[in-house]
């Protein structure tokens, strides 16, 4: 008997180098007489239209796209605009990109700054969503091209500061890159699919992508703020509250990032100490900078509104309510929707490995969420939950694999629960 050895690590596929365009890197487009000569270009080639954009999180307040990368075949080449200076002149390359299908790596970063600049995508095909359809454990941009290209990107520069003039050339080159092979991955990630069956499927959530609105603005952001479980107090609480609210309107009107403008950990700081001076703020950590010093009474004016509320003003230590409790608390809050759950989760679990997706891309978790926790009536069938999951947005190729099976977890969790009836007297009959 042999021995079991033990499994070996996943090997990177062999890939050739991409270092460099094809056809050199593209001059930076900035003018209304240059834009319009490259949206004639792109005009006249043929086939989808590889896009990408460049912001400067982590630097900047706002997510505007400081660099826009275009390529098409059959023609047109290789693209980079910088839309900083005559946005208003990228007409006509708005208009010669209205109609032809968009390629795009992780749409959702890319779509609302280019929408924001008048873009509009009429068809998209989103590579890193193609891969998560497939079921790959990486999926991206560099690791999908050498799985399905043998190509190896150079990468590096997707966190710098893109609203730097003038852009380095080495930035630029990897800019470029991010579009050299886009369309060549999207033909080889399609024919994937295809082969898959699930070429449908991808069609279908490219249009869901497309049409769904923009999600609403969160509410109480600054609870989000860093280490805001250390604060137990709720005026401690209205002090982070005033403070990432100044740091907000400040970074806004600065157009900087509000990490940069003042820390989480500063906030949480000053808001624990309650410094009601100028001397006792700049004796804190991060307050003693000379930046900091300089914008002293803006923080002591955001502590002294928090310590002026009144108790009822206060802020609650928990955010109220605005969607379904975690699972684990489940069972005291709603029962029933418990005994659904335990049912219908391992249920999607298994759907999903069938068929080798994420459980999060065969049905979204809040749909899972919001069924499990109302129910249907009973007894469930296939068409109920059907129509109960296209309320809920759920793809028709989603409901197709799961509506039937999510009946049938719904009927048992109910059975489940029904009491057992009585057991019968052991009276002696008279």
């Amino acid at each position: 008997m042999t021995e079991p050895t033990e499994s070996a690590e996943p090997t990177e596929p062999d890939t050739t180098p991409l270092l460099h365009p094809a056809d050199g890197v593209p001059e930076v487009l900035s003018t209304p007489r240059e834009f319009a000569e490259a949206a004639a270009q792109i005009a006249e080639g043929s086939g989808p239209i590889a896009v990408d954009t460049e912001r400067a999180s982590g630097y900047r307040y706002s997510q505007r796209a400081y660099l826009i990368q275009i390529r098409r075949l059959g023609g047109s080449g290789s693209f980079l605009l910088d839309p900083i200076e005559h946005p208003e002149a990228l007409a006509p390359v708005i208009e010669a990109l209205d109609g032809p299908e968009w390629v795009l790596h992780a749409a959702d970063q890319d779509l609302p700054c280019l929408r924001e600049l008048g873009f509009v995508c009429r068809e998209l095909y989103d590579t890193e969503l193609a891969g998560r359809l497939l079921g790959l454990a990486k999926v991206n941009l560099a690791a999908m091209v050498a799985e399905f290209l043998g190509l190896g990107l150079v990468k590096g520069h997707g966190a710098a500061d893109w609203s730097r003039r003038p852009l380095p050339d080495d930035w630029l080159n990897y800019a470029a890159l991010d579009v050299e092979v886009l369309v060549e991955l999207r033909d080889a990630m399609d024919a994937a699919l295809a082969a898959a069956g699930k070429d449908a499927w991808a069609r279908e959530e490219f249009r869901f992508i497309l049409d769904r609105p923009a999600p609403p603005p969160r509410t109480d952001r600054w609870r989000k703020t860093s280490n805001i479980h250390t604060i137990k107090n709720p005026r401690a609480l209205a002090a982070v509250r005033e403070l990432w609210t100044a740091r907000e309107e400040l970074a806004q009107r600065r157009d900087v990032a509000p990490g940069r403008v003042l820390p989480d950990s500063a906030i949480v700081t000053a808001a624990t100490a309650n410094p009601s001076t100028t001397a006792e703020l700049t004796r804190l950590p991060v307050f003693g900078g000379p930046k900091q010093k300089r914008q002293a009474g803006l923080w002591l004016s955001a502590l002294d509104r928090a310590r002026e509320l009144s108790d009822n003003e206060l802020p609650p230590r928990k955010s109220p309510g605005t969607g379904l409790p975690p699972f684990n608390r489940w069972d005291q809050r709603n029962p029933d929707g418990a005994a659904r759950a335990a049912q219908v989760r391992p249920v999607i679990r298994e759907i999903a490995e069938t068929h080798n997706l994420p459980v999060e891309n065969l049905l979204a978790p809040d749909v899972v969420r919001q069924i499990c926790w109302d129910g249907v009536d009973l007894p469930a069938t296939a068409e109920t939950v059907d129509a109960r999951m296209a309320a809920e947005d759920a793809r028709r190729w989603q409901r197709d694999l799961c509506a039937a099976p999510v009946a049938q977890a719904l009927n048992a969790a109910a059975a489940s629960s029904v009491p057992p009836p009585p057991e019968p007297s052991s009276s002696p009959i008279p």
